[in-house]
């Protein structure tokens, strides 16, 4: 028996539901877990401010927990959401702890007037973040082409990433999709770099005309 089309969206959302962690508990966390949640995920904030951890996890609302910073993260899923200048150095602080995630980096490494990034090609933050992570986490680059009130307005949104496995990837690709986004699958880490001169073309475009509530997407 075929199954109406709202029915068969419902079973394929089903299989990725899942639990999320996020650690960072600042406007790009909270947004993310905020859509993760409002699309039946379970959500876990982490931060070294407990208090600001809880504040994020009450906002989000839908049961998001706050775990203990550090510790292994609940979710197979982890999203890192700290500034660029400590994204390694919290990578470090977990080790282990994130043996065996797919890890969602989202910084944009920008220089001091967001006309350029500080990073080279073959150095990106993800590759970094790589370098230091355990060897079997994948390590991802999403939503630093994506300002946090598109994130917020919960509307089908175009959402490029890189970095992993192809394996990884198609997980990835999963959650996205679960989120009601279209995934676009740009390839392994070496093209994460480039994705942080993506950063860079829609801050441009936004500073000149077209707002911050424009979005990056593909035809």
């Amino acid at each position: 028996m075929r199954l109406p089309p709202t029915n068969r969206f419902t079973q394929r959302e089903a299989h990725v539901m899942t639990t999320i962690s996020i650690i960072g508990a600042g406007n790009m966390a909270t947004a993310i877990g905020a859509r993760a949640a409002g699309h039946g995920h379970a959500v876990e904030i982490m931060s070294r401010d407990t208090a600001k951890a809880q504040a994020a996890a009450q906002q989000i609302g839908h049961g998001t927990t706050v775990g203990e910073y550090g510790a292994k993260p609940a979710g197979d899923i982890v999203f890192l959401a700290v500034p660029y200048a400590g994204a390694v150095d919290v990578v470090k602080h977990y080790g282990d702890a994130l043996a065996g995630k797919i890890l969602i980096e989202i910084t944009n490494p920008f220089n001091a007037d967001a006309s350029g990034v500080v990073t080279t090609p073959g150095n990106s933050i993800s590759q970094q973040i790589a370098a230091a992570a355990p060897a079997d986490t994948q390590v991802m680059k999403a939503f630093n082409t994506v300002f946090r009130a598109v994130l917020a307005a919960d509307q089908p949104l175009d959402v490029f990433f890189a970095g992993g496995n192809a394996q990884g990837r198609a997980q990835v690709a999963a959650l996205l999709d679960s989120l009601g986004m279209r995934p676009l699958d740009a390839g392994g880490l070496e093209t994460t770099h480039a994705l942080e001169w993506a950063g860079i073309l829609i801050m441009g475009l936004a500073r000149n005309g077209a707002g911050f509530s424009v979005a990056l997407g593909a035809k």
